[in-house]
């Protein structure tokens, strides 16, 4: 089992910016990938930005060159830097955890950015 417990959510004004964290804790070892994936009201969840234990990035189109995700393994952390946030960016965000071998996949509880003047 992985735990995953993420912070830094909140309230910020178009234009600003947030920065999510994330920790793990539990069976973390292996080939994996962390990532933030978000969810509006009445939407299905999407991506935002994963990263891989080797470093490997992907991000949605809507995000690229205003988020950056990135992790620090000794710590067991994955963070998501947003910046010129956009009302559109208004979601509860989940951290992601996926192992490849074995397919097993983890989330966060989420937490709540809200973007709005």
């Amino acid at each position: 089992q992985v735990q995953l417990v993420e912070s830094g959510g909140g309230l910020e004004q178009p234009g600003g910016s947030l920065r999510l964290s994330c920790v793990a804790s539990g069976s973390i070892y292996g080939v994996n990938r962390m990532g933030w994936y978000r969810q509006a009201p009445g939407k299905q969840r999407e991506l935002v930005a994963t990263i891989t234990s080797g470093g490997n990035t992907n991000y949605a189109d809507s995000v690229k060159g205003r988020f950056t995700i990135s992790r620090d393994d000794a710590k067991n952390t994955v963070d998501l830097q947003m910046n010129s946030l956009k009302p559109e960016d208004t979601s509860v965000y989940y951290c992601n955890y996926y192992k490849f071998i074995g397919g097993a996949n983890y989330w966060g509880q989420g937490t709540q950015v809200t973007v709005s003047s």
